[in-house]
């Protein structure tokens, strides 16, 4: 049986990216080879993986092609900022901006944004977002599902789930999908 996996901002290539995002790897090479064992031992050749963006940056499409074909699972593509016609364009299941899917009976909005209000987020939609880098709060219903919160792997619905659990619920102030927030002057 196959499990599904969400994750995004991999930056594959992208050297900056450890200084910009203090991670633990001496050289982009390192990176990109800790990453992918990482997808890969987490991730079955029978798994579905959707990337929420920025799967690769600055490496080249040659460099993309070669990291894709090294990664386990049928994987879908919500397009991030960084991704180009060259990531785009390889083979993955789908290429979307956004989806909306349902897993183990749970309502997901995927997007490589996050987003304020999303559909159905009153009845318990979910939403799963990437680019913020693990700078963006959780909260009951949304979080950042990309590889600096989550130890450089995918992860599964029950693991988004049990660290949903523990962050604070979305209050709403009326029967629209704002959050409540105080009014800004």
């Amino acid at each position: 049986m196959s499990v599904v996996y969400f994750t995004a901002d991999h930056h594959f290539g992208h050297r900056n990216i450890l200084r910009f995002c203090n991670r633990p790897f001496d050289d982009v090479d390192e990176h990109d080879r800790e990453l992918i064992d990482r997808w890969n031992s987490t991730v079955t050749s029978v798994d579905i993986v959707w990337h929420l963006g920025d799967f690769s940056y600055r490496g080249g499409g040659k460099l993309a092609r070669k990291v894709f074909s090294q990664l386990r699972g049928s994987k879908h593509l919500i397009c991030g900022n960084h991704d180009g016609q060259t990531v785009r364009e390889l083979p993955w299941s789908s290429v979307r901006d956004y989806a909306d899917i349902s897993v183990e009976d749970q309502r997901l909005i995927l997007f490589h944004y996050s987003m304020k209000v999303w559909p159905s987020m009153r009845n318990g939609a979910v939403q799963l977002y990437g680019h913020s880098h693990g700078k963006m709060p959780a909260d009951r219903q949304s979080i950042d599902v990309g590889v600096d919160n989550w130890a450089f792997r995918p992860v599964s619905w029950p693991e988004i789930k049990a660290r949903l659990d523990t962050m604070p619920e979305l209050a709403f102030r009326d029967d629209t999908d704002e959050i409540d927030k105080e009014p800004t002057p």
